[in-house]
């Protein structure tokens, strides 16, 4: 495989790392909170679990393990709505998203 290849092989993954970078720098700090599975489960932000996804697995293959975090993240953030005393905790609930600018 020459050079040219293994970059453009490559390039889906380093740019979808690059989207989830820019995500982590600037737009997820003035959420005002973080991620549900992070809250209720402990271990890695969905942000942070996407990115090794995708760095071990690329993005095509990764897509199951993602929307499964997802899902998971999900259900975190019911079960702490449920609780009445969490508001804006996930954008994978059904809680608002209150962006801080």
């Amino acid at each position: 495989m020459t050079a040219v290849q293994r970059w453009a092989a490559t390039a889906p993954r380093r740019g979808v790392d690059r989207l989830i970078r820019a995500y982590q720098r600037h737009l997820s700090p003035r959420k005002g909170y973080t991620c549900a599975h992070l809250v209720a489960r402990g271990g890695q932000s969905c942000s942070a679990a996407v990115r090794g996804i995708v760095a071990q697995q690329g993005v095509i293959r990764g897509v199951v393990p993602t929307m499964a975090r997802f899902v998971a993240c999900y259900r975190a953030a019911l079960l702490l709505g449920s609780g009445g005393n969490v508001s804006g905790v996930c954008c994978c609930g059904p809680i608002p998203i209150p962006f801080r600018f």
